[in-house]
């Protein structure tokens, strides 16, 4: 594997030694720092967003002449550059000059236009534009234009008050942070690397320098939100890298957990003024009102989300000893228990998911016994037996026997002749009998016997990886989330609605990274597909940072998407296996 296309076209990346990487032409290049975010498009214009704000402006200039090395909030190119900073929101683009200033007429595809485009003001080497919701300011300074942007004038001049030099030595060293598996080959090496990214620069915060959560991404930003899905995958790499963003993510999302145990799909965390026109937009939609129906949620009631915060406070728990966060927010791990006792039927001990798109394949009507969402069940359950020993015996020994049901009960209702879990059993009778990848958590939580779980890595290797899958007709790509597409067309919607594509068969780097691990987690070769293949297939069509999802049909979704790191987490938990190669031989 080196990045190559099946179509036998040259890659539009190259995975250097240096772990950063190569480009003769411009590619679309995301770039999140704590406060700015954007994307460099065309080597000659930059779109800028700051978080908790949303969209601020274009500023175009002089075209940066390749070749091309990117890094990590970082561009190097002949004689120039891109070059952002982390203390401040402010970048520095090298080599060029000042070609044109856009403000932005609204901060959102949601929020209300403004009447007039921002004016322009001059002052020297400077221009610069005041909107509601944010400022923006250039200066040119000498060969070098400076991009600063804030909440307000005081917080974009916080960024102009350093220097050119003190903007590039900020981005250089933010670069050797990420620089996680320095010793490993171009290719894993440059994965690590851009993954690193995805996850560290996911943790956002305010104007005043306070954690604002743990974004999903850098198209995430409008409004402001941060999910309990995407932050717990996040989590695994970030215990690793940055621990206390862990606890106060978890802080954050406890907010969210409500009375009765149930949570939205994420919170929304916006400033003052995008958060007035947020909450106008809502109430002024009834279609808007019923999705999000508090004014932090973003999309309420998500059936996987109380799971994955008991999740992620039990993780965070065990890889720190924080038994204080533990205690702090007890109250809601009882909610969570209680919640989904009481969605099992009699009997039973499986809660059942009601028909609707709300866990993390939100295009897909799966209900009743599913698989994802079960695994979770019996992970959660775990958790609670170890964060429960010391402090509430009763509730971990109540916790201890569900968990024991419940295995016995997934294998009863979804174990399926052919050597997987079925995706889910409808309470009408129907079963989707196709092996989905995220029915992995079943093994990731240790809910199916070590017999079976080998039972079903092998059958994910001859299914799901598109090298050994001649039913589907692109070739060797990556690794599919399900095959094959849902028997029922009623199930689906949207971009699931279309077969290989989405949830309905396209790659997820975040699974990809469950399936990797699972394989290592138990001595088998074979993991290095998984683990890198997705990120060759990033290379190859010109897709700078961790994508979102993809299928060759249809497309990528976003760039710099922070879930998208848990391949790293797989390689820094396995890092000696990893750095020393997979013993599985190439296909022929």
């Amino acid at each position: 594997m080196g990045g190559e296309l099946t179509d036998g076209s040259e890659p539009l990346l190259t995975a250097r030694a240096d772990g950063l990487v190569g480009a003769a032409q411009p590619a679309p290049a995301p770039f999140m720092a704590p406060r700015l975010q954007g994307e460099v498009a065309g080597a000659s214009h930059i779109d800028l967003s700051l978080w908790g704000s949303g969209r601020i402006g274009r500023v175009r200039f002089t075209p940066l002449k390749g070749p091309f090395v990117h890094g990590p909030n970082r561009i190097e190119a002949d004689g120039g550059g891109v070059f952002v900073a982390q203390s401040a929101p402010v970048l520095v683009v090298r080599g060029a000059r000042l070609a044109g200033l856009h403000p932005a007429r609204r901060a959102a595809w949601w929020d209300r236009p403004t009447d007039d485009r921002a004016a322009v003001a001059r002052e020297g080497a400077r221009r610069s534009a005041r909107l509601p919701w944010g400022a923006i300011v250039v200066e040119q300074r000498g060969p070098d234009l400076v991009v600063a942007a804030g909440v307000d004038a005081h917080e974009a001049g916080r960024g102009l008050a350093l220097s050119v030099a003190d903007i590039a030595r900020e981005a250089d060293a933010y670069v050797a942070r990420c620089d996680v598996l320095p010793t490993a080959d171009p290719l894993l090496r440059s994965l690590a690397l851009q993954a690193a990214h995805a996850a560290l620069s996911s943790i956002r915060q305010d104007e005043r320098g306070r954690f604002a959560g743990l974004a999903a991404g850098e198209a995430y930003s409008a409004p402001a939100r941060t999910y309990y899905r995407d932050g717990y995958w996040t989590a695994q790499a970030l215990l690793r890298l940055a621990p206390e963003a862990v606890r106060e993510e978890i802080d954050l999302l406890a907010l969210g957990v409500q009375a009765d145990g149930e949570a939205p799909s994420g919170l929304i965390l916006s400033a003052p003024s995008q958060s007035e026109a947020w909450e106008a937009a809502r109430r002024s939609s009834r279609r808007l009102a019923s999705a999000h129906q508090r004014p932090l949620d973003w999309w309420s009631d998500h059936f996987d989300s109380p799971l994955l915060f008991v999740l992620m406070l039990g993780d965070y728990a065990r890889a720190t000893g924080d038994a204080a966060a533990v205690h702090r927010h007890w109250p809601k791990v009882r909610a969570v228990f209680a919640r989904y006792q009481a969605m099992a039927r009699v009997g039973e001990g499986l809660p059942r998911k009601p028909r609707n798109d709300r866990d993390w394949a939100d295009n897909v009507f799966r209900e009743g016994l599913v698989a994802y969402d079960l695994g979770l069940w019996v992970g959660a359950l775990d958790a609670i037996q170890r964060m429960g020993r010391a402090h509430d015996p009763t509730l971990a020994e109540e916790a201890a026997k569900a968990a024991a049901a419940g295995r016995t009960a997934i294998d009863a209702a979804l174990w399926r002749p052919q050597g997987w879990y079925a995706d889910y059993a409808a309470p009408d009778g129907f079963i989707e009998e196709h092996l989905a990848l995220d029915s992995l958590t079943l093994l990731r939580f240790d809910a199916a016997s070590p017999q079976r779980a080998l039972a079903v890595l092998e059958a994910a290797r001859s299914r799901l990886e598109t090298r050994a899958n001649a039913a589907q007709p692109w070739g060797d790509w990556g690794v599919m989330c399900a095959f094959p597409p849902f028997a029922r067309r009623a199930d689906t919607r949207a971009k699931s609605a279309f077969a290989f594509r989405y949830h309905n068969g396209g790659d997820w780097p975040w699974l990809d990274g469950l399936y990797a691990g699972e394989r290592l987690r138990r001595g088998l070769s074979g993991w290095r597909y998984p683990l890198l293949r997705w990120w060759e297939t990033c290379l190859a069509r010109g897709w700078l940072g961790a994508v979102e999802h993809f299928s060759p049909p249809f497309g990528r979704g976003s760039l710099l998407q922070a879930w998208s790191s848990l391949p790293l987490a797989v390689a820094l938990n396995h890092r000696e296996t990893v750095l020393a190669g997979d013993a599985e031989a190439p296909p022929a």
